[in-house]
This record gives C-alpha cells, structure tokens and sequence, in this order.
C-alpha cells in the first residue's frame, strides 16, 4: 500500500522522520517556509541524550549518522551543581550517564550542524519557501495551501511545524501554549585558548547548573569542536550566529520570573540584555560576569518561556502532529528536541510497518497514543524545572541545595538516583 505524505515543517523531529521514511523507501515530501537551506542557521548548542541519539542512529542513513558523530562537540569535564559562588553542591561524574555505544549515549551538538546533517541527501524530497497556511479535506484526499498560492494533495499529513504550528491551530484548536511568566536570556562565549586562562574549568569543561539562594538560576555548557580548543587568536570577528557552527564556545542562559526583569526587557537588544545581566549577578563569583561580559552582544538574546498544555485524546485520522507542534515544552530539562526525535522514531516505525500491512490508522492510533504519554510527562517535568529554576522560594531552594550535599556526601545514593535518570 502506497500512500503520499506531506510533512509540514523541516525542524529537527520533521527531518528525522523524513531521513527515516527515505531509508525505508516511502513516498514523501516535507514543505519548508524557509526559502533555502540555510536560512535557519541559528540558535545554540542542543544535548542529545540517549532517545535522540537512539533515534537518529535508526533513522539516519549510515554515512549521516557518522557525519553527525563528527560534528559532536566533546565534552571531558563532570555536570556540576554549583552555588552563585561557584562552590560545588554536586558533581555527577561522566560515567554515570556515559555509554561506549553512540547509538545510546549523550552528544552535545550545534543546531546548525544537526540541521545540516538532518536535511542533506533530501533533495526532490524537501521544498523550501513553502509557507503553509491551512488545509482543506477532498473526501479522504488532505489538500494543503500555502501562501505562494500552491496546494499540495495528501493522504497523511503531519504536522511538524514548531511551537506556532498552523496544522494544530486548525486541526486541534483547543490546543493552547501558555506564556509562563519565565524569560531567559542567553548568550554564547567563543571557548578560545585565553577564555581557558580567564573561565575557571567548571564552566569550560563540562555544564554546570547555577542554585543562588532564590529568585533565578544559570546554566552553563561548553560546545567544543574537537582539533579547534587550541584558536587563540581575540582579534577573530566572531560572527555572533555563525560561529555556533565553525567555533567552540560555551553557551548559558540565566533566568528569572519576569518581574525581575524591567518593563522594556521586550524591546532591549544584544548589548542591554548583557549589561541587564551583569547588573543581575553582581554579586556572582566574577567567573559568571566573565562568562556573560565576555559574550559577543550579537549572540545574546532574549527567550520568553511558553509551554504547552497537556490534550485530551482526539479521534485518529489522516492529520497528526509531532514535537512541538504538539507538546511544546520549556528548555529546562533539555528534552524537546529529543522528545521530538523520539516522536520520529516511533512513527516512522509505525508507518513503515502500515505499508505492509495496509493499517495505516491503527499506527497511527498506537503513536499518537503513546506519544501524548511520554509527550506530555516531559512536559509537566520540563515545567516543573523551569519552575524550581526561578523559585523564590529560599527555604525550598536551602533544601535542595542540602539535598544535592547530600548526595554528593553519599556516592552510592547519587549513583543509582542519576544512573536511573541519565537519559533526561
């Protein structure tokens, strides 16, 4: 059984699943509005934990796979919980979440290579400058519109178009993301040999996560390209996007309940939301005001936090949805984008054995199903970190800083908590 599918949407869970289909030798077709390949280079270091790394070992082309290895950044430095004085609360060594196997490990990548990876070998099969407006049905035919004034006729469509997805807001319109009173403002610092001199090790070799007593939090990571640690050269012109993907660097992010923030923080660039920063940890360790002064103002941005509301089951039919276009969640626990690979794997799965089997809507059903499970528990989970982050709760916040001594007191309890939770 042969049916046409039309993917909405060339982000990372769209393009896993059309690398995935390729390989199985399904008809389909992703529609992109970004007008060419490289439009979308943007954004920070993404981690890719073992369902990510699972799913694109599965649905990546052998020779992809290996490119994507290539692209890693190397990490050889612990994940630490530190207080705003860079005084360790715990230290969760590699080896508790390390796997020999890629297929099943950790990876730190730049959004810009893994999009690159995810969308090379498509040609003929991902169309750029399609922007999708909405969809029309023709009997059982799903006729899709887009705004150059060309429609497309599908069997199934899916929806993989972010956060703002156009195919949820006509197909599940009670389907609501909600703003959560949280910004973050991030940046990147170019990891050269005399950042190394300057940044203390904590925050080059590996990602710490920053507890103040109340009211706002840091995380901080190294994304470092192997063979490049040794640049040493400050008079490089760092392009503040573009450097994401030729340079190493170390990415953070702080934030806050948006009443800690003054009113115009909306309309501020690059250069106020770093100074706003600096002014916001002043009282920091100098390694953060380092690490923050010393970001490019181009590479700092402002990121208001949304998240998604868990959906009641709907009646399966020829539409569906996948990553964000469903179950958007917050950045905190560093799960979207591999909640959204993972979404790829399963349905790619499913709709590879309804070839055979012709039961296209029973595969659709059991992922759609399963899918809103893991879906949604990774976003009351994500939420209820983004929420710890920024508690100003300081007698919860004392706690939790004790608790993290505690387990840093005791190797044996901090092994099998974070063994059993390596893959978050």
């Amino acid at each position: 059984m042969t049916i046409r599918i039309a993917i909405i949407g060339g982000g990372t869970g769209g393009l896993c699943l059309a690398q995935g289909l390729r390989k199985a030798g399904v008809d389909l077709a992703v529609y992109e509005r970004s007008r060419t390949r490289t439009e979308r280079l943007q954004g920070y270091r993404v981690h890719i934990n073992p369902h990510g790394s699972a799913a694109l070992h599965e649905c990546l082309p052998p020779g992809l796979w290996e490119r994507f290895l290539a692209t890693t950044g190397t990490t050889s430095g612990a994940f630490t919980f530190v207080t705003e004085q860079l005084r360790d609360l715990m230290v969760i060594d590699s080896e508790l979440t390390w796997s020999p196997d890629p297929a099943s490990n950790h990876h730190s990548v730049s959004r810009i290579s893994l999009h690159q990876v995810l969308s090379d070998g498509l040609d003929g099969v991902l169309h750029h400058g399609k922007e999708f407006v909405g969809y029309r049905r023709e009997g059982e035919v799903i006729v899709c519109e887009f705004a150059d004034g060309s429609t497309v006729e599908a069997d199934l469509v899916i929806g993989a178009d972010g956060a703002n997805s156009r195919v949820r807001k006509q197909f599940l319109p009670h389907a609501v993301r909600v703003d959560t009173g949280i910004i973050a403002i991030a940046g990147k610092h170019p990891l050269t040999g005399e950042a190394r001199k300057r940044l203390p090790a904590r925050l080059t070799d590996g990602p710490s996560m920053v507890m103040p007593r109340a009211g706002a939090g840091l995380f901080s990571a190294p994304h470092e390209l192997s063979g490049n640690s040794s640049i040493n050269d400050e008079t490089l012109d760092y392009d503040p996007v573009l450097f994401d993907n030729m340079s190493s660097y170390v990415m953070w992010a702080f934030a806050a309940n948006n009443r800690r923030y003054p009113d115009n923080v909306s309309s501020l660039d690059g250069e106020a939301l770093r100074t706003l920063v600096l002014e916001l940890i002043d009282d920091w360790d100098p390694a953060f005001k380092e690490l923050v002064a010393g970001s490019p103002a181009g590479s700092v941005s402002r990121l208001p936090i949304f998240t998604s509301k868990p959906v009641e089951p709907w009646p399966t039919s020829n539409i569906t949805l996948l990553g964000d276009a469903i179950h958007s969640m917050t950045p905190f626990r560093g799960i979207g984008a591999n909640t959204a690979l993972r979404d790829a794997r399963l349905l790619c799965r499913n709709l590879v054995a309804a070839q055979k089997t012709g039961a296209v809507r029973t595969a659709l059903a059991d992922y759609e199903q399963r899918m809103r499970d893991y879906g949604f528990a990774a976003v009351r989970d994500s939420e209820r970190s983004a929420r710890q982050f920024v508690s100003e709760n300081r007698a919860g916040r004392t706690m939790a800083r004790g608790m993290f001594r505690v387990f840093q007191a005791v190797p044996p309890l901090k092994r099998k908590v974070f063994s059993d939770h390596g893959d978050s």
